[in-house]
Formats: structure tokens, C-alpha cells, sequence
């Protein structure tokens, strides 16, 4: 049996619980909340589960394999440094590493000294249409030339004590909701970037949102262009006042041969029930010539679609980092240097966003 403890069981940290539990051998040892509703909630998915009163308790208990960290964005370096002084464990841990520029050299720091794996959670990489395009991508498209990324979602949720509301706790929206698509970027293009160029803004939510007397400084839409080391372009389109669209994200990417698409609707919890069921992701191949397109629907369990809103790639994440606790695989899908690079592009989009001019990269 793994036993696994739990730092920070809010709206995610509920979608890691709900995708452990789905898994043979595991066991939800110790949990950490410190908000009493969302640890009463966490109760109910693992009531087998023992409460620590803060981080230091949790890791106190001996009957520990590995780690998870679901906490807010600024709470998950200092965890991170905190765990690495008491315990030598697996971790994984939500994104973005770090949200401030200046906790870049600490975040090397501690990959470089921290001896267990690290494993930091991409959830878009295991979306089922998400494997099935990338799985395609070379072969449809004779090598990329044009990669896009499209993002039409609802505005940030209400989050406990509403931590999401401001750049210095989130490390902005580009970082704290997009670091999944600079992730993505980096693993389709199999580059580095080596310059970013954006534009941005708040136009529409939480203009009129005051908390202790602040106002949200978040973006809520805005396009981030890449230019990659291999000649490959690429573009972020990021909507947050679209929530009324068919599908949240699209993918395309376009080389000689074709264009190869994908489109994944958001959260099955927030499809209209009156609409009827909800969209199905699709792939869709599109060769130059002869011009045949082909619509694949990608199906994903319906079970795993109940246990989070990322279609089901938590419980996949989960699978693999279950196997690399287990000794099946020795590496991370994803490792520091992977979290630490989708935050660095983050960054430089949000400084190419405010300062007007492109951030070029060494």
C-alpha cells in the first residue's frame, strides 16, 4: 500500500484525492488543510485520512511514501523548502514552482540538492485528445511549421481566501493559468523558445472585485507569440469571458503536408444540462492534398470525467507518478527543469505584456 500525504485539499487538491482513490494501493495517510470547510469536504472523498494541524505535523508521520502539493501558487516553494529540511520523499507538485522572479536561483537550488524525484503536475499533456495529437502531430503535419494554442474559458474561479485574484500570489495569469500551454509548447516543438512577444489585458472580470481594499490586477485575455530555436512560431490565444463556447481549448498545429487539430470542451459540471450531453473531444486531420479531413472523436471514461474537470488526465498523471513511486520508471514525465522553463516563459509574457517589447532569451 502507498500511502500518500496531502498538502492543501482545496478545488484541485478535492480533484487529486477524487483521482488517487481510483487507483489499486494507494491509501490517503495524512492530510494538510488549514481551512476548516475545505478539510471537512476532504473528509468525505478520504475519510480514512488523519489531519495535521500545519506542514511540520503532516511530515512528521513516519507512515509516508510520497507527497502531493496542491496548495496556493505562493505557498509552493516554501513547502517545497520546507519538506527538504524535514523529509526525503517523491513530490507532486502543482503548478507553477515558484511565482516571483527572485525565487528562480532558490527553485535551482533546491533541484539541484532535493535527491528524491520531483514530478510536476501538467495535467494537459495526459488529455486523451491531447496524447492522440501528439501521438500524430510529425506524420500529419511533415513537420510543424505553425503551432496555436487556444484557450476560450470561464473567468478564475472563487478560490479560498481568493488568492487567485492577484499577481503576487497567482505569479499573474500568463504563469498561474498558462504554464500548462508554455509546457505544451516546449513538448510538441521539442525546442526552446528564444524570443516572446504579448499583449494583454483586464477588460472584463473582476473590475469591480475589491478584497481588503485591492483590487484584482489579473489578466484576462491576451495573446503570447513564441518564436523557437528550431524556426518554429507559435501562438497562446487566452480568453476568459468565453465560457458560452462549444470548446474550452483548441490545438493546431500546420506544416507542409496538413493541419493537424484538436478540440476539448471544459468541465463536464458546467455543460447546460438542457443542451443535452456534452461536446465530445475531436482530432481532426487535414491533409494539403488530396484534401480529405477527418473528424475523430476522442471518448474518455466517464468516471474519470467525474473525478476532476481536466478530462481525464489527472487519474493518467496519477498512474504514472504511482509508477514512478513504485520504482516502474526512474524519471518524471515531468521534472523541475520542465516546471521551472513553462514559469520562466510565463514571466517573460507577462514583462513583454507590460512593457511593450519583446523578451528575448540567452
Amino acid at each position: 500500500m502507498i500511502n500518500y500525504g496531502i498538502i492543501g485539499c482545496g478545488m484541485m487538491g478535492h480533484e487529486h484525492l477524487n483521482n488517487i482513490k481510483l487507483l489499486a494501493g494507494t491509501n490517503i495517510s495524512v492530510i494538510f488543510e488549514p481551512n476548516r470547510d475545505m478539510a471537512q469536504s476532504a473528509l468525505k472523498v478520504a475519510p480514512e485520512a488523519l489531519f495535521a494541524d500545519n506542514l511540520e505535523g503532516l511530515l512528521e508521520f513516519s507512515d509516508l511514501d510520497c507527497l502531493v502539493i496542491a496548495s496556493p501558487n505562493h505557498c509552493h516553494l516554501p513547502q517545497l523548502r520546507k519538506i527538504a529540511e524535514m523529509r526525503n520523499l517523491p513530490i507532486l507538485v502543482e503548478k507553477p514552482l515558484f511565482t516571483a522572479v527572485e525565487d528562480k536561483e532558490i527553485i535551482l537550488n533546491f533541484a539541484r540538492d532535493y535527491k528524491s524525484p520531483v514530478w510536476v503536475a501538467m495535467e494537459y499533456r495526459y488529455m486523451p485528445p491531447i496524447s492522440s495529437f501528439m501521438d500524430a502531430v510529425e506524420a500529419v503535419t511533415g513537420g510543424i511549421k505553425m503551432l496555436t494554442i487556444r484557450e476560450h474559458r470561464f473567468p478564475f474561479l472563487c478560490k479560498v481566501g481568493d488568492w487567485n485574484r492577484f499577481n503576487t500570489n497567482s505569479g499573474g495569469t500568463f504563469v498561474e493559468k498558462c504554464c500548462h500551454f508554455f509546457d505544451l509548447m516546449r513538448l510538441i516543438t521539442k525546442s526552446e523558445p528564444k524570443r516572446i512577444m504579448a499583449s494583454a489585458g483586464q477588460n472584463v472580470n473582476h473590475l469591480d472585485e475589491i478584497y481588503d481594499g485591492k483590487k484584482p490586477d489579473i489578466l484576462d485575455n491576451g495573446y503570447v507569440l513564441v518564436d523557437f530555436e528550431n524556426g518554429i512560431r507559435a501562438m497562446l490565444e487566452l480568453c476568459m469571458f468565453a465560457e458560452g463556447s462549444k470548446y474550452q481549448e483548441e490545438i493546431i498545429a500546420v506544416g507542409p503536408q496538413g493541419k493537424l487539430e484538436t478540440k476539448i470542451p471544459g468541465p463536464s459540471r458546467f455543460w447546460p444540462k438542457k443542451l443535452g450531453d456534452p461536446p465530445v473531444p475531436l482530432v481532426i486531420q487535414s491533409p494539403r492534398y488530396p484534401m480529405d479531413p477527418k473528424v475523430t472523436e476522442v471518448t474518455v471514461d466517464p468516471v474519470l470525467l467525474e473525478a476532476g474537470d481536466h478530462n481525464g488526465s489527472t487519474y493518467y498523471q496519477h498512474k504514472r507518478f504511482l509508477d514512478l513511486v513504485l520504482g516502474k520508471i526512474q524519471k518524471p514525465d515531468v521534472t523541475l527543469e520542465d516546471g521551472y522553463k513553462a514559469v520562466i516563459m510565463g514571466m517573460a509574457a507577462q514583462e513583454s505584456a507590460k512593457e511593450g517589447r519583446a523578451v528575448e532569451f540567452d
